[in-house]
């Protein structure tokens, strides 16, 4: 819709960010008029109604559509296993039932089972896939196509699962959950797969052996057992009960505790019913060296390395303050009395500034095996913030893990990097308050992420010299964390965003502004750079739906 036609929808419910948004489109600044106005109206019925009227994509039962489905190579065949969480009611079961007769693809067949007979439903399948159905849950009719559909080009896929959204109790569709691409990490932190969930008959067969009758056991074990893909369909495939709704976030803690046992992982609640999943640390502590470029803004520096100090509860570590050419009388006096700590070494680096050529300057006179990339304008809040990170960083299959990074407003700053937000790169959920429940938890969840911020983050010394460092050349200022990320997941390695590693960041008030007019024509080579490297106009981040807005760091419904 037009800004103007947005405008008028939104003020009513919310006049204040309407009329500021008037503002910034009057003073000709429209891209954010028109971001101000999506923030504003992401959970206003009308925004979710727009795009079921604008996006959703129902295929008419033409002829020319039957043709369609008869030229597919493969009719896959779904056995849809009807179960409930708790005792469902006729009513609710029947309204299961006739989604079920209302697909535009219809080659299922039904096999009921109740919580205690998850195993003789399953059994009984004789489909190429189980499709776990709950009761008093409703397929969309297009639910069983789409799963079809995403087949013709996944032939070998374990498991699918697709978007889905809620309905009121007057029947209404609301609050939609646009899903990410597969993520383990996530998933352990909370079950995004089900309500509606496709299993390989085989795997589904060999999974319920071991997960005691039960769905979230089972699909626990499915896809950790699954050799084959975990594909997501970007398609509302399933409309949940108010019911299910509320049951949707129990607690899973009992379920991963047994699942992830053997690998030496504990499991405790997290916020807002979430599961936080704590990796085991090697028994003799790696040493991490935290690398803190600076020059003079001594308070900022100050409370960094105090607070780095005084609160880390991680006793293997070595600061490297690396002194970029400061001026001022007191930087050099508390300088020279911090070097004396055992703990802390003053380097200079008496060269034009340069951020990745700093850290990789660092680099070179680190003893760890471990590096943590710290701006000066951080603050430690939390004593296990280096564990925490590091429960990560020693996983042979991760790349960088970045912490949570709360502005001293209490709103988040960083919780993963998003690539291709605003055709570039963007913090997910930026400015959201810290203690909000945010986009389905996803603030909240250690998670896979395409990149995190160089503000905080730790990782291997030997991949940071695998992947070259930081592009010292390209990307002298902004952007190249993104681009290290970036080089990290080519090479094979998974960045993870761990948000229970929390800190604050004073973000760029060292540095100063990317927009101000002394730095505008370096950001704009820099980003330039970056769209041609990596694509980011166009890029396809797996963290990031495509039925969001690729223009908002908040994650809204595109409008």
């Amino acid at each position: 819709m037009n800004f103007w036609e947005h405008f008028a929808r939104v003020l009513p419910y919310r006049p204040i960010q309407a009329l500021a948004a008037l503002y910034w489109h009057a003073t000709r600044r429209r891209v954010r008029a028109r971001n101000r106005l999506r923030v504003a109206s992401s959970d206003l019925p009308f925004a979710y109604e727009y795009w079921i009227r604008t996006y959703e994509r129902i295929p008419d039962f033409t002829p020319q559509f039957r043709s369609s489905i008869e030229a597919w190579d493969w009719h896959p065949r779904f056995s849809v296993v009807l179960y409930s969480d708790v005792a469902a009611t006729a009513a609710q079961r029947d309204l299961s039932l006739q989604s079920l007769q209302r697909q535009i693809f219809t080659s299922s067949t039904l096999v009921d089972a109740d919580v205690t007979s998850l195993r003789a439903g399953i059994t009984a399948a004789d489909g190429d896939y189980v499709l776990l159905l709950r009761a008093g849950d409703v397929l969309s009719e297009a639910a069983l196509f789409h799963l079809a559909e995403a087949l013709q080009t996944n032939r070998d896929a374990a498991i699918l699962y697709g978007d889905h959204d809620e309905l009121d109790h007057e029947g209404r569709r609301r609050r939609p959950w646009f899903k990410p691409r597969w993520n383990q990490e996530m998933f352990l932190g909370q079950d995004y797969l089900t309500p509606l969930v496709a299993i390989d008959t085989a795997l589904a067969l060999a999974a319920i052996e071991e997960a005691h009758d039960d769905v979230a056991n089972l699909v626990l074990t499915a896809t950790s057992s699954a050799t084959r893909p975990i594909i997501h369909v970007p398609h509302i495939l399933c409309h949940t009960s108010p019911r299910a709704a509320e049951l949707r976030q129990a607690d899973r803690g009992d379920a991963l505790a047994r699942h992830l046992g053997g690998l030496g992982a504990t499991c405790a609640p997290g916020p807002f019913g979430t599961t936080k999943v704590q990796w085991p640390l090697p028994d003799e502590l790696p040493m991490v060296s935290i690398i803190i470029p600076t020059k003079d803004k001594l308070h900022l520096l100050q409370p960094c390395v105090d607070s780095v100090l005084r609160l880390t509860n991680y006793d293997e570590f070595e600061i490297l303050i690396i002194d970029n050419g400061s001026l001022e009388r007191r930087t050099a006096e508390y300088l020279a009395a911090i070097g004396k700590n055992p703990k802390v070494r003053v380097i200079d680096y008496p060269h034009p500034y340069n951020f990745s050529a700093i850290n990789n300057f660092a680099v070179g006179h680190a003893k760890g095996p471990y590096l943590c990339l710290l701006n000066n304008d951080t603050e430690v809040i939390e004593p296990s913030w280096l564990t925490e990170l590091m429960r990560y960083a020693v996983r042979p299959d991760v790349g960088a893990a970045g912490a949570k990074l709360i502005y001293k407003d209490g709103t988040l700053q960083h919780a993963g990097v998003v690539i291709g937000i605003g055709e570039a790169a963007g913090h997910a959920h930026r400015l959201l308050p810290a203690d909000d429940a945010g986009y389905f938890l996803q603030p909240h969840i250690a998670q896979f992420v395409s990149a995190v911020t160089a503000a905080c983050l730790v990782v291997d010394k030997s991949k940071y010299l695998a992947v070259g460092g930081l592009d010292q050349e390209s990307f002298a200022i902004a952007f190249n964390d993104v681009d290290f990320c970036l080089k990290l997941e080519k090479a094979g390695w998974k960045n993870v965003y761990v948000p229970h590693a929390r800190l604050v960041h004073h973000e760029s008030k060292s540095r100063g502004r990317d927009s101000s007019p002394l730095n505008i024509d370096r950001y704009r080579r820099e980003l330039h750079a970056l769209q041609q490297r990596w694509g980011t106009k166009t890029y396809d981040d797996p963290l990031h739906n495509p039925n969001l807005d690729r223009h908002s760091e908040t994650f809204v419904v595109r409008q």
